[in-house]
């Protein structure tokens, strides 16, 4: 997955607190894909924040209820926020399939503190069978208090895939 910055905005002014970090895939989203368990035009994905107890496993973790310690608090709904405006590209020239969507933002006035975010397709009826997408770990907490918590997804695209 590609690099991303977190913007937190306090009282609708930017508060100068940025992060860039880099996403890893699930591993098991191939498997997902290949028996058309996500179509990422049409279903509804979404990105939910988790706390610093959910410990991601590329390996072994392929739907939602793997997901543990979800954040909670004002402004935030359970099961995250649905990605905007998803487009998927792919170029001939370089080989390349891009996902993408609009930057990913929680208001107004929310206070969170969130460790890592995890993008899933929650289109299916249940937890045990909403695919996993990725992740991406924040390194340290990153909190927002009494304003907005916004994703900005590198412009590039959320995730990039090289066919070689």
């Amino acid at each position: 997955m590609r690099r991303y910055i977190i913007w937190l905005i306090a009282g609708g002014a930017y508060a100068a607190s940025l992060w860039m970090v880099t996403g890893k895939l699930f591993g098991l989203l191939f498997t997902s894909l290949w028996n058309k368990e996500i179509d990422y035009d049409t279903d509804v994905v979404k990105v939910m924040l988790t706390t610093s107890t959910y410990v991601p496993n590329q390996d072994t973790h392929d739907y939602k209820d793997d997901v543990t310690n979800e954040v909670t608090g004002t402004g935030y709904t359970a099961g995250g926020e649905t990605l905007a405006s998803k487009t998927v590209t792919y170029t001939a020239g370089t080989n390349k399939h891009v996902l993408d969507a609009a930057n990913t933002i929680w208001t107004p006035n929310t206070t969170i503190t969130a460790r890592i975010a995890v993008i899933y397709d929650s289109s299916p009826a249940t937890d045990p069978t909403r695919p996993l997408i990725g992740y991406q770990d924040f390194i340290t907490d990153k909190s927002s208090d009494n304003g907005d918590f916004t994703i900005q997804w590198d412009a590039a695209g959320i995730v990039e895939i090289t066919v070689s």
